[in-house]
């Protein structure tokens, strides 16, 4: 799982996906908590900081992906393309456990090549 501020990086990040052998992700297009609360809930002063660094939309790229390397080589390729991801702003990336997928081209379970 991958969000993004900058969707002009989003055509690099899937041509990188291809190049690893990557051939599926959904792109969804978000909104952050920052921009939605200095929008609507403008007494949360506090939290206007948040807003300030929100840009009007972001983009959630999810795919599954079989291989712990390929997924190593996704997460470089992000990072490589947004920059560095500790920087406020820039993205965030995680990985999550899939124990099982149905409805790819090729079902599968963990342990399975």
């Amino acid at each position: 799982m991958c969000v993004s501020n900058d969707e002009e990086k989003l055509d690099t990040i899937m041509a990188g996906f291809l190049e690893l052998g990557v051939t599926g992700a959904t792109i969804i297009r978000s909104e952050g908590m920052g921009r939605l609360v200095s929008e609507r809930l403008p007494v949360m002063a506090g939290l206007q900081s948040l807003g300030s660094r929100s840009r009007p939309s972001n983009i959630t790229i999810f795919s599954v992906i079989r291989n712990d390397e390929t997924v190593a080589a996704a997460v470089n390729l992000i990072e490589g393309t947004l920059g560095d991801l500790h920087h406020p702003g820039t993205g965030i990336v995680f990985t999550v456990p899939v124990n099982q997928v149905t409805g790819l081209a090729q079902q599968w379970s963990p342990g399975e090549s």
